[in-house]
């Protein structure tokens, strides 16, 4: 698990939320709790975009405070790994027992 932080500005038309110490991972919803999902489901996208590209993951800034962020609301996002095995043989062949 790796924990960066999130950012939450909410403007007249909806909230814009970004990942500070992940550029790129950026959203906007009608509401916070729209987008904090956008956030989650864009965090992911682009860890796993990093990942497939061979590209490292951006470390978490841990100096970054609310007082220097100028969002209304600051908060930590988790992003959480799993792994996974699907090994499948290929080509698949029957044997025969002797």
């Amino acid at each position: 698990m790796v924990t960066y932080t999130a950012r939450y500005t909410f403007l007249d038309e909806g909230v814009h939320g970004e990942v500070v110490d992940f550029p790129g991972v950026i959203t906007f919803g009608v509401d916070l709790a729209q987008a904090r999902r956008l956030l989650a489901g864009a965090l992911v996208d682009m860890a796993e975009t990093n990942l497939s590209l061979g590209e490292p993951l951006p470390l978490p800034d841990r100096e970054m405070s609310a007082s220097e962020s100028g969002a209304d609301l600051v908060e930590p996002i988790y992003l959480i790994f799993e792994a996974a095995s699907m090994v499948k043989v290929v080509p698949e062949v029957e044997y025969e027992a002797a």
